[in-house]
């Protein structure tokens, strides 16, 4: 599953997302890039809402389908938000889907085992 987000976002979008791609029945399970290359503006949430979206996400997790979302995050805010958002969703006991973030598409594709075109 790719996703590209776009200016300005918002940490409501992210919630959105969550709940209108992934509370479909047949993504779940899937591996996940989110590229955040052309977002420039990013509100900056609270980390009770970063902490809640991780909640809200993992309780989407397939628990005996593990899964991986790799988040392209270039410019350094989105950078440090795409970690903090990696370290809650680590805490979640019940999630299983492994959360990491990169600078490049690159290496997020690597990472996620898919060949770079």
């Amino acid at each position: 599953m790719f996703a590209a987000a776009r200016d300005p976002l918002t940490d409501a979008d992210f919630f959105d997302y969550q709940r209108t791609v992934w509370g479909r029945p047949e993504v779940a399970g899937y591996d996940e890039l989110v590229d955040m290359s052309a977002v420039k503006d990013i509100p900056t949430p609270s980390s009770n809402r970063l902490r809640d979206l991780a909640v809200v996400s993992a309780a989407a997790d397939l628990p005996a389908q593990p899964s991986k979302l790799a988040i392209v995050a270039p410019n350094a805010l989105a950078f440090g938000l795409g970690r903090m958002y990696e370290a809650f969703r680590e805490l979640v006991a019940l999630g299983n889907k492994e959360v990491a973030v990169f600078r490049s598409r690159g290496e997020a594709l690597k990472w996620l085992g898919v060949e770079s075109t």
